[in-house]
């Protein structure tokens, strides 16, 4: 029990970290919606693609490498540390370079002529991303969640504020609406036919402005390449390479492709890349399950290898994955039958509910992909990552697939079929190998049963609707009730026995 308490400590802290910073990143979302067209929009949702993808080829699966050598392998792991930091970044450095000096090639390869600047911007971007990424890394490693958790803040909170200086404060002073004695200074700096334009510079400028904090914070670096160190990392990371190169596909792929699939006038009134930019508003809403994902994978990565001695790790490992199963699909439920109230608040503009039906789709598919981060310790702890490529792979074909077959066909929802298909694969799959590899008891029919009942209740928002607002929201949320009170029912022995627990404890 101490272990999932410090699991689920360290996961509150990054959760904590990633709620707020996605939600202050979500209220960009009206901001967008209300102040660029959809076709910036788009040029958003595929830039932004195309970012994630290449994300990993800067860091090419040294994160996981330096986590795996600095907890084992009998290796200093301030060694481990300053060797991995300037691997990573000598390499970055030289891709960013060549991204840098061919960013006006990729600008007419990727259909934007004349727009060089936006890949420059994505160099810098990149670039600056995998010189941070070891020094985040070993924060987490170190245990040290809240000063990870306040530069990650930071780093958004700068984003946002050049956003909203960018696209917002200029716009108006501009107009002469607000600061008119500043509107000819703003009227030379105001580009209105900038509209990614700003997200990407916005991007630049915070993520420079947090270099110097980080590296500060995560300590010195030594200069050293030392082979003795980086020869076996190096094995162990190029199937992780491939993995997260597949595995960001099917991450992303759904949104990079969307526009060259969709079928042009598919939807009347919009042009491909403004139904990209409707795609990418609602892709958006699925924040609140990817959030949670990603604050799990910060605190259990290490924690996962941390108790791989321990005799008891299969019975632990299964604990967590039954705990989080209830939880996400607890949060599934509440998103998805409140959909109609969110959308309204976050979508500024019109059209965008065209894509609402996608998104408990989209909550399911990242929640098949937490479960498939819990299963996926086996090949992590037993150096089997060759097998973490086979299945992203695979995951990868599904998402390609299904794009290119369902999308021209079912639009919004089939991209979205993509992303929950691509990540069922790799879920199931994962978990049959693991069992022949290394063999964790989890609660499979209860966890079918969470899932099975929760998308069902997820799509009962939109099946069940009434003309009055309040009696939506009424009843919708009554499905919340029956949902908590089925887990109750379901749990009743091991929440009780927590109680008793707690109990004790607090009695002097």
């Amino acid at each position: 029990m101490s272990q999932l308490k410090k699991l689920a400590s360290q996961s509150a802290v990054y959760g904590i970290s990633s709620i707020l910073g996605k939600t202050i990143n979500f209220l960009l979302i009206p901001l967008y919606t209300g102040y660029l067209d959809k076709e910036a929009l788009g040029s958003f949702t595929m830039i932004y693609a195309l970012i994630a993808f290449l994300n990993v080829v800067f860091t090419f699966g040294m994160e996981t490498s330096y986590f795996r050598f600095a907890t084992g392998k009998g290796l200093d792991p301030k060694k481990v540390y300053h060797n991995t930091q300037t691997l990573v970044g000598l390499v970055s450095l030289t891709l960013g370079s060549v991204l840098y000096l061919g960013s006006d090639y990729l600008a007419i390869w990727f259909q934007y002529p004349g727009q060089g600047h936006l890949f420059q911007w994505v160099a810098f971007i990149l670039t600056i991303d995998a010189v941070l990424a070891i020094p985040y890394a070993k924060l987490r490693l170190e245990g040290k969640a809240l000063a990870f958790a306040m530069i990650k803040l930071l780093n958004i909170f700068l984003n946002v504020g050049f956003n909203l200086f960018f696209i917002v404060l200029l716009f108006h002073v501009a107009r002469g609406e607000w600061l008119p004695e500043l509107q000819p200074l703003a009227q030379k700096l105001y580009r209105p036919d900038w509209g990614v334009d700003y997200i990407l510079l916005a991007n630049v400028l915070a993520n420079g402005l947090i270099l110097p904090v980080l590296l500060y914070k995560s300590g010195p670096i030594q200069w050293m390449l030392d082979k003795a160190v980086l020869r076996p990392m190096w094995h162990y990371a190029v199937p992780l390479l491939f993995m997260g190169l597949a595995g960001v596909i099917n991450e992303v792929f759904s949104r990079g492709l969307f526009e060259y699939a969709i079928p042009e006038d598919f939807y009347p009134g919009l042009s491909k890349r403004a139904a990209g930019g409707v795609f990418g508003a609602n892709f958006k809403l699925a924040i609140f399950m990817s959030l949670i994902i990603q604050a799990f994978k910060y605190a259990a990565e290490p924690f996962f290898f941390q108790q791989a001695e321990n005799k008891n790790s299969p019975q632990l490992f299964a604990r967590v994955m039954h705990w989080f199963i209830i939880f996400c699909t607890t949060l599934m439920v509440v998103v998805s039958v409140n959909l109609d109230l969110i959308s309204s608040i976050f979508f500024q503009g019109e059209g965008y509910e065209l894509g609402l039906s996608m998104v408990p789709l989209l909550l399911m598919g990242y929640l098949f992909l937490g479960i498939y981060y819990n299963l996926s310790i086996w090949f992590k702890i037993t150096d089997q990552t060759k097998y973490s490529f086979y299945i992203t792979s695979l995951g990868a074909i599904v998402t390609v697939v299904i794009i290119l077959t369902l999308v021209p066909i079912y639009g919004f929802v089939g991209a979205a079929l993509s992303t929950f298909g691509s990540y069922f694969i790799m879920m199931v799959v994962c978990f049959l190998f693991g069992q022949r590899f290394f063999p964790i008891p989890y609660k499979v029919k209860s966890g079918l049963t969470y899932l099975g009942l929760t998308f069902m209740l997820s799509y009962m928002g939109f099946w069940v609707k009434f003309d009055s607002a309040w009696i939506n929201f009424i009843v919708h949320n009554s499905f919340v009730i029956v949902y908590t009170m089925f887990i109750f029912l379901m749990e009743k022995k091991e929440l009780s026995s927590l109680f008793r627990q707690a109990k004790k404890k607090l009695t002097p």
